[in-house]
């Protein structure tokens, strides 16, 4: 095992710990349960007991020894290259990752370290903090995988609530699953992060749920629908708000749904929102609505098709539609030849 000469790295640490005063820093640095070395071209001439005992070492059987005997091999290359930048001058400090090796030659420690540069012993040399993070790694565990569960629990039930608003009106259903699906190809052109894309699958999959208090004769009611009536089918997004509102999700399901029939300019409803008063989500939820809502058939009347629907997101957009949620759709459809289905697997993740 290559070692410097052990006596005079020993003799210099005795009479020095650093090349400033022992009794401003010695006492503190041993007391520091962080762990402390110094090295100088990659040797240890000074570790206190912190770092010692992550590793299973006494504090001075690490003297004069490579610290690279100590880091994980696959992160030897990044250390060395930290350390070299600082070295140059390149950066005043560095903090990582990384994972040390214990005595066995086998445990592993995953550790953060900062390595700073410092006079020590007449001379430039590098100072390590570490500090085993293996506490850290486990809460972070633990809670990708609380997440992980939280996630299904949620898409079960959105699939409960899908399945009870298909039992009662398979025509909105049917809706919920084009306007999903235009809704995450509009977040996918926009180049949203997969989260919020999963987000907006699981609030459109959904945003007309609270309609199941409205009665079924009004849903399917086949001629215009009166004043009351249409008062009655605007209350579903605040309806739908109440029913999600307690239910525990990594997305804001509640407030996207309740938001979905806000206009960029205030004039939708229930609340008038106008701007960046609506979420992301929302503004595409209400873009991918009002196209399918235009281009399908309703119950009360035909089709006005999908030159109709797009002339109007068109007409609308920086006005009552975000602008670059409208460009986004309007490409879909007129560059890319997206064309509107219900057929969709709700609970795939892209």
């Amino acid at each position: 095992m290559k070692k410097i000469n052990l006596e005079a790295a020993e003799r210099v640490n005795a009479e020095d710990d650093f090349s400033v005063s022992e009794e401003n820093y010695s006492g503190l640095v041993r007391s520091i349960e962080d762990g402390i070395f110094i090295i100088r071209n990659g040797y240890i001439l000074y570790a206190n007991e912190g770092f010692a005992k992550v590793i299973d070492y006494s504090a001075q059987e690490l003297i004069g020894r490579n610290i690279k005997e100590f880091i994980a091999p696959e992160y030897l290359q990044m250390v060395t290259q930290h350390h070299a930048r600082l070295m140059k001058g390149i950066h005043s400090s560095s903090e990582y990752d990384f994972c040390l090796i214990k005595k066995d030659g086998v445990t592993r420690v995953d550790a953060v370290i900062n390595l700073t540069v410092i006079n020590y012993v007449g001379g430039l040399a590098v100072m390590g903090v570490s500090k085993d993070i293996a506490e850290r790694k486990k809460a972070e565990e633990t809670l990708s995988e609380l997440l992980t569960n939280l996630r299904k629990s949620i898409k079960t039930t959105i699939q409960v609530l899908g399945m009870a608003s298909e039992v009662r009106d398979p025509y909105t259903a049917v809706h919920q699953k084009r306007v999903s699906n235009l809704a995450l190809a509009i977040a996918k052109e926009k180049g949203l992060p997969n989260d919020t894309i999963e987000g907006i699958r699981m609030a459109s999959s959904i945003h007309d749920i609270g309609k199941i208090s409205v009665p079924s004769d009004v849903l399917s009611k086949p001629t215009q629908l009166n004043n009351i009536e249409i008062s009655m089918i605007k209350e579903h997004s605040h309806d739908g708000y109440e029913m999600l509102k307690h239910v525990y999700s990594p997305w804001p399901l509640a407030e996207i749904v309740h938001q979905h029939h806000e206009r960029m300019n205030g004039a939708g409803y229930p609340r008038n929102l106008k701007g960046n008063e609506i979420l992301m989500e929302a503004r595409i939820l209400a873009v991918a609505d009002v196209v399918e809502a235009m281009a399908t058939h309703r119950p009360y009347r035909a089709s006005l098709g999908l030159d109709a629907a797009l002339k109007e997101i068109e007409t609308n957009k920086g006005i009552l539609y975000d602008n670059g949620v409208a460009n986004a759709c309007l490409k879909l459809f007129r560059e890319k030849g997206y064309q509107l289905t219900h057929q969709y697997d709700l609970f795939r993740i892209h």
